[in-house]
């Protein structure tokens, strides 16, 4: 799932408004400074997301058949490879389902 410049601004500020929600946690640097830290931080994140696609992608096109993209059998084999793309990171997540 790809999210918007604009999306990920948006969630900045419902995270930084959970933190200043929270009486636990006192905020030394600008709301702001920290809502751009988090859009920074996201956006890397989503960097490495499509980079982890890619090569689930990859992985299936160099299969020596063709296998069709949308089937289930390309479904099945994107979600093993996402998750092994994910545990090569030490990352233990299930494969987001394919729309």
């Amino acid at each position: 799932m790809k999210l918007s410049h604009e999306k990920l601004i948006q969630i900045s500020h419902r995270i930084v408004g959970a933190i200043e929600a929270l009486d636990e946690v006192e905020i030394f640097d600008e709301p702001n400074a920290i809502r751009q830290e988090t859009v920074k931080i996201l956006t890397d994140l989503m960097h490495e997301e499509e980079k982890i696609d890619e090569a689930a992608k990859a992985r299936i096109t160099s299969q020596k058949r063709t296998i069709p993209e949308g089937g289930g059998e390309w479904d099945i084999l994107y979600r093993k490879y996402y998750s092994d793309e994910l545990r090569k990171l030490g990352i233990a997540f299930n494969a987001p389902p394919r729309s």
